[in-house]
């Protein structure tokens, strides 16, 4: 019986299943999960039902089989979910596992001492940005998000730097996704993305100003790993009194570019 095939023909990347090849159970379990977040209390079954749109039986029946398995932890008292620690395991595993993300840290802390700034890691994670490590200089004033935080997409330095990592067909189909959620931003989003490319393409980063909250600056740089792992995007950060976009354009952003460079020749160990 021929295998079939996990990675596409054309690109070498894991293929996208097809309807019939979908688990619906494993889909809507799998958001469940996702429905919680960084910063999060305990979420009752409506809370989760709100956030994933799935109907409330399926989500009883979803969040009962989970907590059985350990990956939710049941409050009896408060009748209200968190994660168990089955899934925190997860997702400590697949932090401890990644060679991009351990490799990448001494760069973005010296980086983050030299600035003042703070210098995340993040990628893609459906419609959202997920925070996969974060380094911080020890000024009082910097931004406070952590692994496991979700931030914006086309807003952020860090999701328009990821969408610069993609080939034009992915990059197009993730922005049709992001329309598709919220028509009402389309027009925005196009034209942010327009005169990102066109900054991008001049200068090797992106630059974010007051896109998604007035007081935050960043500029950010793709990642795409040598061993075929997902796209991600570094950036660096903070707000736009102690970090303003000058230094942005001057400083910060040709340092990510260098950043990117070198983290590139130590995962192919160039550099010892």
């Amino acid at each position: 019986m021929r295998k079939r095939s996990l990675t596409s023909t054309t690109t070498g990347r894991p293929a996208r299943p097809s309807e019939n090849q979908v688990s619906t159970a494993l889909a809507r379990g799998l958001d469940v999960l996702r429905a919680f977040r960084a910063g999060d209390g305990a979420l009752g079954n409506q809370d989760i039902v709100l956030r994933t749109g799935l109907p409330k039986a399926t989500v009883s029946r979803i969040t009962l089989t989970l907590s059985s398995l350990g990956y939710l932890a049941y409050d009896e008292e408060l009748g209200r979910y968190s994660l168990g620690p089955a899934t925190v395991s997860l997702g400590y595993t697949a932090l401890k596992g990644s060679a991009v993300v351990h490799m990448a840290r001494p760069l973005m802390q010296r980086l983050a001492d030299r600035t003042g700034a703070a210098v995340a890691l993040g990628t893609r994670d459906e419609l959202e940005m997920l925070y996969l490590a974060n380094c911080r200089s020890d000024s009082l004033v910097t931004l406070r998000l952590n692994p496991g935080s979700r931030i914006p997409v086309w807003q952020t330095a860090m999701g328009q730097a990821y969408l610069m990592g993609l080939d034009e067909a992915e990059c197009e189909a993730v922005l049709s996704r992001l329309a598709a959620a919220r028509p009402g931003e389309e027009g925005a989003m196009r034209r942010a993305m327009e005169a990102c490319a066109a900054f991008y393409r001049a200068n090797g980063f992106c630059v974010s100003e007051g896109l998604w909250h007035s007081y935050v600056n960043a500029a950010g740089v793709p990642f795409r790993p040598a061993d075929g792992s997902p796209v991600v995007a570094i950036t660096c950060g903070g707000v736009s009194e102690l970090l303003s976009g000058r230094a942005l354009r001057e400083e910060i952003g040709p340092a990510l570019v260098r950043l990117a460079a070198e983290l590139e020749a130590r995962l192919l160990g160039d550099v010892p």
